[in-house]
């Protein structure tokens, strides 16, 4: 809560409250700026002055307010007794309720005795008036028309554009393409700010492994020794190609996976045709069981008949429209033959995105087998490595982990141990400021691999051997991913003195006593988060522990 240091108000003492998204585009101070200058002109005719100030920047009108940050925090101001104000103005109804976010909010207001001004009722809203009621309601419901107006528009708009003119529509491009110049944005003001329309060109590196992939796969390859295939011949995986947007995909040393290769295959933007509207965002209730928490977003396929075909090619095609579609008839045909229905159930997995194989270092993924929890590795299966490194598959069940886990875990936030665990932690910090001159020599890596990508680019530009410079650009990216890592796993700089290990411990400790009582999965795994637990597991059995608490980054080693 941002407070101005004025405790001698002769009048009522407000809380101003408004919001601003990336859909209102808008600049957030200019926004902010009328929508408080709105909320005086109504209170200040009254003696009224702000005090406070709650406003969101980038949060969507349909998010509840509890998921707002400083529209949460408004509320928890509202609970405290000595919060400040007397009372809330808001300058821009429509912009802070939406759909029926007011009949859930207002009681708030109500129960703690603070009032709701708006200029739309020309003062405080009256909890006994049903013409207010009706007001405030109306504001939210054009609120969420006038976001689904929006949405509509700019959908309608952008078919038009990729169906008609074959337009990029932005995104990132598709492996095997960078991004072209096309020419001046045709909107003349954005056209003025500099702004510029882009499309897709062949990438010298990328285009010849997409054609070789269709080519393998109609003459009668399966997409697993495909992978394998350019894995052996060291190929930079997609994400390997372009390290700098792919750091969370550095697991698996440049390795290329199935679904890369089906993700290839099944785009139909290799044929030099645009398509869009392949894929669409559904908002779904977040909680079935509770609707004020609102929606979230999910990602989710269209079917082919709704995608959207540009008339025209327009840009250069890496594979043949009769080579493309002989691997569709392909791809549909293996669908088909290998479709498995089976029930969607919801299973909850305490250790989800925290237990990695000691083997890949990729995290081990969740499977619901003879009614309880597992977890697997069977990155043979979708990954082209080199299969004797890694057993075919990895299997724990979960209840063999958590037991132990929690046993440990209240060991060392005992009191006979909390000291040792304080220790640990500053050691820990020690440890990790040996390692500066590590991550200087991987910084210089990364700069010296970045100069010679810039050296062999040019090279191809002029005219050098494209197989040879591949090769050369291949062996750069892996090095440079192998720095990459070593950066994204470096301890941050700043070090937190004993006396500050130690209030956090203390902190912990009751957050982990609660592992003694029963729990349901979902708050054991709310539990670890705050522990910020991460878990490797070895193939002999053993399991490293590693406590990182979101108060700090520090480490408490430890194992199981």
């Amino acid at each position: 809560m941002t407070v101005r240091p004025d405790n001698q108000q002769a009048g009522k003492r407000f809380a101003f409250a408004g919001r601003c998204s990336t859909e209102d585009n808008q600049d957030p101070e200019s926004s902010r700026a009328w929508q408080l200058a709105r909320a005086e002109a109504l209170i200040k005719p009254h003696g009224g002055e702000v005090v406070a100030e709650f406003f969101d920047k980038g949060q969507s009108r349909s998010l509840p307010w509890k998921r707002r940050p400083r529209s949460a925090d408004l509320l928890v101001a509202m609970r405290d007794p000595e919060r400040g104000f007397d009372a809330v103005v808001i300058g821009e109804p429509h912009r802070m309720f939406y759909g029926n976010q007011f009949g859930l909010i207002f009681p708030l207001f109500v129960h703690f005795g603070v009032e709701l001004w708006v200029p739309e009722v020309g003062g405080a809203v009256d909890p006994g008036s049903d013409a207010h009621d009706m007001v405030m309601s109306l504001y939210g419901g054009m609120s969420k028309g006038e976001r689904n107006r929006i949405k509509i528009r700019v959908r309608a708009a952008m078919a038009a554009q990729a169906a008609t003119e074959g337009r990029f529509l932005g995104g990132r491009p598709p492996y095997g393409y960078m991004l072209g110049d096309a020419g001046p944005h045709p909107n003349p003001s954005k056209a003025a700010d500099g702004a510029r329309l882009h499309r897709l060109v062949p990438d010298p590196v990328a285009a010849p492994v997409v054609g070789r992939i269709f080519s393998e796969y109609v003459a009668g390859k399966g997409v697993l020794a495909i992978a394998e295939g350019l894995t052996a011949d060291g190929i930079p995986s997609p994400s390997a190609h372009d390290p700098e947007r792919n750091k969370h995909r550095q697991g698996n040393g440049g390795a290329w996976a199935k679904t890369a290769v089906r993700a290839i295959l099944d785009n139909p933007r290799y044929t030099g045709r645009q398509v869009w509207n392949k894929q669409r965002r559904d908002e779904v209730l977040m909680d079935i069981e509770d609707v004020a928490m609102g929606y979230e977003t999910k990602m989710r396929w269209n079917d082919k008949g709704d995608w959207v075909w540009s008339a025209e090619k327009t840009h250069e095609a890496l594979v043949s429209d009769e080579l493309f579609d002989q691997a569709a008839q392909l791809r549909a045909a293996a669908g088909k033959r290998f479709a498995v229905v089976r029930p969607r159930r919801k299973n909850v997995y305490c250790l989800s995105s925290r237990l990695f194989c000691a083997c890949c270092a990729r995290r081990m993924q969740g499977a619901w087998l003879h009614d309880e929890p597992y977890y697997r590795c069977v990155t043979p299966k979708e990954y082209g490595a080199a299969k004797q490194r890694h057993p075919k598959s990895v299997n724990v069940r979960e209840k063999l982990i958590v037991p132990e886990l929690d046993k440990w875990l209240a060991e060392s936030f005992s009191d006979r141990h909390i000291e040792d665990t304080v220790e640990l932690m500053a050691q820990s910090v020690n440890l990790e400021n040996q390692d500066h001159a590590r991550i200087a020599a991987a910084r210089e890596t990364i700069k010296s691999c970045d100069d010679r990508l810039d050296k062999y680019r040019k090279a191809l530009d002029a005219g050098v051997d494209e197989a040879t410079i591949g090769k050369w650009i291949a062996d750069v990216l892996a090095e440079r991913a192998v720095a990459e890592r070593v950066l994204g796993n470096a301890a941050p700089e700043r070090v937190l003195t004993k006396k500050e290990i130690r209030a956090m411990v203390a902190a912990l400790k009751d957050i982990v006593r609660a592992l003694n009582g029963y729990l349901t999965p979902e708050e054991r795994t709310d539990i670890y988060d705050e522990v910020g637990l991460s878990l490797t597991y070895h193939e002999s059995g053993l399991i490293e522990v590693e406590a990182r608490p979101a108060y700090s980054q520090e480490r408490v080693g430890g194992g199981t």
